[in-house]
């Protein structure tokens, strides 16, 4: 399909920066580098987070389609440097290195062998026929969501034009988890029936250090990950994401690659960790008859409405002008401090996996991914619909 928004990154997890392209910002949108790095910000925290958050501190560099601040058209270049590059310059450089004793040593530091179940290690050994796992870690590593949240931010500042927001909520992390039936209905989320707006969902859950909603789960959810790291194993979790203020008909039931959940789906789904997507009541509609399941219409001030959004703001690949509700299953992180067995490549022998630095638990690092890139899906469907060269055409077309 043709895109409107389209993007490229590029970058390592240790090497000297993380780089994004976007192609298709209209002229005349403010563009916050504040926003963004508010955002990178949100990423970088949360409870059980490991020791590379301590060493970098996110900051996004704008080198190019914004002036004073906003947009001109023209391809929006983003740039977030590793600070930790300075610890890898001889192990991650681009450039041939001389062979000394003291450089390969380095090198051979760096490099492992050792397959980590889990991970990208074994299929990318296969598929490229590395015999250094390094090369296989640097790029699948989850360190590049870093600037596919960069450029989510850059989504999200435009939709806020157009007055659509989002949250996020965490409702599970390992065996804690929210204790009650939660709803999202008429831009508001209802727990064991007391409404609360996303705007306060928004601000409770950003007080949070798990970025759970719900005061007494949050403790729960923190001593899950206290324990998780005295055992030297990991957490995954659930959570999910809300967009209010979209209007109606984003995406297309004509061809199945324009369905808007489908777009949705691929893009949460493909966060490194991410095991399952659903929207709206996703597999809680398995076990209930069609009378339960659909959102019957109703006439509100001779507007037409909803009594119930089970089918989380999305019907017949479209968004039905609901809040979006887009949840996600995060499996536990692979690398552990107890290593699984595993097989070492080099010599085709029995071994333990190699650990490489890591966090007990980024499910609410996850979720702001998530966040980011549905915003990147909407943004491009968005301009599909509303499109123009600049913010006061669309603007006109989205009034009109």
């Amino acid at each position: 399909m043709n895109k409107k928004f389209r993007f490229l990154t590029s970058g390592e997890s240790h090497g000297k920066c993380l780089n994004g392209i976007i192609e298709g910002v209209p002229a005349g949108f403010p563009i916050s580098v504040e926003e963004i790095n508010h955002e990178l910000w949100r990423r970088q925290q949360g409870y059980g987070r490991g020791g590379r958050m301590q060493i970098e501190s996110d900051k996004v560099e704008i080198k190019s389609g914004i002036r004073h601040g906003i947009s001109t058209g023209a391809p929006i270049c983003l740039e977030i440097k590793n600070k930790d590059y300075e610890n890898w310059k001889t192990v991650m450089d681009t450039e041939p290195v001389e062979i000394t004793e003291e450089n390969l040593k380095k090198i051979q530091e760096k490099s492992f062998t050792k397959l980590r179940p889990g991970h990208a290690d074994y299929a990318g050994f296969v598929k490229y026929g590395f015999d250094d796992l390094r090369n296989v870690l640097e790029r699948s590593s989850a360190r590049k969501t870093a600037m596919e949240v960069a450029i989510g931010s850059v989504a999200k500042q435009i939709l806020k034009q157009f007055k659509v927001n989002s949250c996020i909520n965490i409702t599970q992390i390992g065996q804690a988890q929210i204790n009650g039936k939660l709803k999202v209905e008429s831009g508001k989320l209802f727990y064991n029936n007391q409404a609360f707006s996303i705007d306060e969902i928004s601000y409770l859950s950003e007080q949070s250090e798990v970025r759970c909603f719900d005061k007494e789960t949050s403790e729960n959810m923190k001593a899950e990950i206290d324990k998780a790291k005295e055992e030297g194993t990991t957490l995954g979790g659930k959570f999910e994401v809300y967009y209010t203020g979209l209007p109606v008909g984003l995406g297309s039931y004509v061809h199945y690659d324009r369905a808007i959940d489908g777009r949705i789906a691929q893009a949460v789904m493909s966060i490194p960790a991410v095991k399952a997507v659903e929207i709206g009541e996703g597999v809680n509609l398995s076990g209930v008859n069609g009378t339960k399941t659909h959102d019957p219409f109703a006439l509100k001030n001779g507007k037409i409405v909803r009594t119930s959004n089970n089918a989380g703001g999305i019907e017949g690949g479209m968004t039905n002008g609901e809040t979006l509700v887009v949840k996600g299953t995060m499996k536990a992180i692979p690398t552990m401090k107890t290593p699984l067995p595993t097989v070492d490549i080099k010599d085709m022998t029995k071994a333990e996996a190699h650990f490489e630095r890591s966090d007990a638990c980024a499910v609410p690092a996850c979720a702001v991914v998530a966040e980011a890139r549905i915003a990147i899906v909407l943004i491009d469907e968005f301009l599909d619909k509303f499109g123009g060269d600049s913010f006061a055409e669309i603007k006109a077309h989205y009034e009109c």
